[in-house]
């Protein structure tokens, strides 16, 4: 009996020793168990404590002066020794940055590379780049400035480049790259309507016409092709309109010759005036046959003039003007409210500084640019109403328009509720440029909508777009008769002092999120000239863009 006590405490006792880790591992699952069902303190007092050791040990904060230059010559010198699995791994999107680089090398041909970095502003590292671009037998230095940034990643706290295309080279987009070849389509010789060369030397807002032009007449126009080192856009960067773009030539090609509808001495005056301001943009337009007669812009990338997509502010009221009186919602001399609020939609609207105009009639409204005269209207109105009369009258948002170069036809789309309101005045979805608002002008002074264009339909026998209807002459009348007060003595008066009586313009400000202050806008028509400017960020449309249209429409 003892004997057997003996043997049977020896078994109970002895895995605990013998066995000590299967204790451990059966414990460890014992409580894991017990977790799973809400207990386990000790265990999750191990994780969070793992968890605070890890947290700590990844870096946060801004990045040090040491962290970005390392980063910076890790990142540099591998790319420069054509180490690019190493290279991309010091950015924060390998993949990516992998496939740019490796084309760097096998696309665009670039061999020989020095890149020379510059002192770090901050995080931001600007650097130089010195190659040669070698394509069958043809040979030629390339040099250009770029820059990337360092960041710190979030997950592990550790420094990396920020990566972008535009680190390889600045006119990359995301999603573009870079290749040498023989050019997509020969080179074309652009003249104005006097005959004269256009070069982007000569007139710096033209390089992306000039693209534009080579893109679309360059195999028609009867050249041949060179071979060159070519920005080839990618997929965001076509849906947004931009064509491809030459870095280096290396062999030239045999131009083809595009006549174009550009005035030399208008277009002077346009790269002159815009020039003065920052971010200001405008185009000039013949009223009587749509023809394009100047396009500027004080920032040579972008073309803002044509292609650019922003809310036009109260110069809309010009196409919501026309339909209020089509609609006997409005007339010229008949008194119409103007009160300091009106809310529609859930939300409440008022007029520049809280005004307003008691008893007064549609054309003081107008002329003050009175934003509750339009949206209170808005009750009366279907939700497809100003598309309708955008589209049918003044020819816009159709996505049809045939300039010969890229260009953004105007958006109104379709709203309801308080949206509805806001594209009474501009806002909500209404987006507009000043080649399509100078269009807007151009419509009031001829009767009718012409499509504009910078390159004669009868070069290559395309078809421009038409409007299915014409302003009523009673509307048309009124119409002019707002815009010739508001020149006369409206907010578009001081800029348009002198230019009378045969004229008529809008003023507009546009709100932006996040902008302290306004686009300013401003359209109008002299004669046979319409003009629509857009200064960003500049305020009111009257002392900003005001002065660059009224300038070229004095050279009518």
């Amino acid at each position: 009996m003892g004997k057997r006590r003996r043997v049977a405490e020896r078994r109970r006792t002895g895995p605990a020793v013998v066995g000590g880790m299967i204790a451990v591992v059966v414990g460890g699952a014992g409580v894991g168990a017990y977790a799973l069902y809400g207990g386990g303190a000790a265990a999750e007092d191990n994780k969070a404590t793992t968890a605070a050791a890890h947290k700590k040990a990844v870096k946060t904060g801004p990045l040090s002066a040491a962290e970005v230059a390392t980063t910076a010559q890790t990142f540099l010198t591998t790319w420069q020794q054509g180490r690019l699995p190493q290279a991309a791994a010091a950015t924060n999107d390998p993949a990516a940055a992998t496939a740019l680089l490796t084309g760097y090398a096998k696309d665009a041909h670039i061999q020989g590379l020095t890149l020379t970095p510059g002192a770090p502003q901050g995080a931001k590292v600007p650097f130089t780049v010195k190659g040669t671009v070698s394509y069958q037998g043809v040979s030629k230095p390339l040099t250009y400035s770029s820059a990337f940034t360092v960041v710190r990643r979030a997950e592990d706290g550790k420094p990396y480049v920020d990566w972008h295309a535009n680190v390889v080279h600045p006119d990359l987009a995301d999603g573009d790259t870079l290749v040498t070849g023989e050019s997509g389509t020969p080179p074309v010789k652009a003249l104005d309507r006097a005959g004269g060369e256009i070069t982007e030397a000569k007139y710096p807002s033209l390089g992306s016409v000039l693209d534009g032009l080579r893109e679309k007449y360059g195999k028609k126009a009867g050249g041949k092709a060179g071979i060159e080192l070519r920005v080839v856009r990618g997929k965001e960067s076509k849906a947004k309109k931009l064509s491809d773009k030459t870095v280096l030539e290396l062999s030239k090609g045999t131009p083809g010759t595009v006549k174009t509808t550009l005035s030399p001495r208008m277009q002077a005056a346009a790269e002159a005036q815009v020039a003065k301001r920052a971010r200001a943009s405008v185009v000039v337009v013949r009223p009587s046959t749509g023809e394009i007669l100047a396009v500027a812009n004080s920032g040579h990338g972008f073309n803002t003039a044509l292609q650019g997509s922003l809310a036009p502010g109260s110069t809309m009221k010009i196409v919501t003007s026309s339909l209020l009186i089509d609609k006997g919602l409005a007339s010229s001399e008949k008194q119409h409210p103007c009160p300091k609020y009106f809310t529609y939609g859930g939300w409440k609207f008022q007029n520049d500084d809280e005004f307003e105009i008691k008893n007064g009639s549609f054309k003081a409204s107008f002329a003050r640019s009175c934003n509750t005269a339009f949206i209170s209207q808005a009750p009366k109105l279907d939700d497809d109403d100003l598309t309708r009369q955008a589209q049918q009258v003044f020819g816009l948002s159709m996505n049809n328009w045939a300039i010969g170069v890229p260009s953004f036809d105007g958006a109104v789309p379709v709203q309801s509720a308080a949206q509805k309101a806001a594209s009474l005045i501009g806002q909500g979805g209404v987006r507009m440029n000043p080649l399509n608002m100078a269009s807007v002008a151009a419509t009031v002074q001829s009767g009718s909508f012409h499509q504009p264009y910078l390159v004669s339909p009868e070069v290559d026998g395309r078809s421009l777009a038409h409007a299915s209807r014409s302003l009523s002459p009673s509307t048309l009348s009124q119409l002019r008769e707002l815009m010739r007060y508001t020149a006369a003595a409206g907010t578009a008066a001081e800029a348009m002092s002198g230019l009378g009586p045969d004229y008529g313009a809008k003023t507009g400000s546009a709100e932006v999120d996040g902008q302290e202050k306004p686009n300013g806008w401003f359209t109008a028509y002299k004669g046979d000239l319409a003009a629509a400017g857009v200064v960003q960020a500049g305020g009111h449309g009257g002392d900003t863009a005001g002065p660059i249209v009224a300038s070229l429409l004095r050279m009518g």
